[in-house]
């Protein structure tokens, strides 16, 4: 049995290759990492099994916009700690992992002591920020909204609500997922309704607000 099941989401080789030798010889042979790279992958292990004691999320993947993987994450799994980890480091994008309810923030500039000093804390039920980011802003009202709203969505509905946002009528939606257009009227129906929003650009601005750098 391992001591620990980490699950390691980015779309970097290198970088979960990386990761994965950090957290091998911080944590010892018998810790289990399991990789990753794009959140549709990160949603399917889950689907597999939902008492991972870790997961690292890169804050850029592959089908989510900006903090948006971790407001789903939180809402569909509030029992499994998430660790966010960015190239990005201004003080308001750690804040926003913060307030969005990251249990800490890795910088992707980190020496391998401190992630693994950093993933430890976690593990131990604590929580790690950089220490030269303690002092940092908070986010505004409309962005908490936002993150109300989304982490009321099921995985399906937040692919639904992301093709939405990429242009994507009904019918090809349908199609990309392989089911009727009437169930994907009712996923849309739900999601305004979930959003508080009436149309498609409302929805499609409220996840920006998701975006890791406010008005970027």
């Amino acid at each position: 049995m391992a001591a620990y099941e980490i699950l390691i989401a980015d779309d970097h080789p290198l970088f979960r290759s990386a990761l994965h030798q950090a957290l091998t010889l911080g944590l010892g042979p018998e810790v289990r990492l399991v990789e990753a790279a794009s959140i549709a992958e990160l949603e399917g292990r889950l689907g597999e099994k939902a008492d991972w004691d870790l997961v690292l999320l890169d804050l850029n993947m592959p089908g989510a916009y900006g903090f948006s993987g971790l407001v789903l994450l939180r809402g569909q799994y509030p029992q499994i700690p998430v660790v966010m980890i960015s190239a990005q480091e201004e003080a308001a994008v750690v804040a926003r992992a913060r307030e969005f309810g990251a249990s800490g923030f890795i910088p992707k500039s980190s020496p391998l002591e401190t992630i693994q000093q950093a993933v430890r804390l976690v593990l131990d039920g604590d929580t790690w920020w950089p220490p030269q980011l303690q002092d940092v802003a908070s986010v505004s009202a409309e962005a908490k909204a936002a993150s109300a709203g989304l982490a009321s969505l099921t995985p399906q509905q937040f692919r639904v609500l992301t093709m939405v946002c990429e242009g994507l009528l009904n019918k090809q939606i349908a199609y990309e997922l392989n089911v009727s257009e009437a169930t994907i009227k009712a996923h849309v129906t739900a999601i305004f309704r979930k959003l508080g929003v009436r149309t498609r650009t409302q929805a499609a601005l409220l996840l920006q607000h998701m975006e890791s750098i406010p008005g970027s």
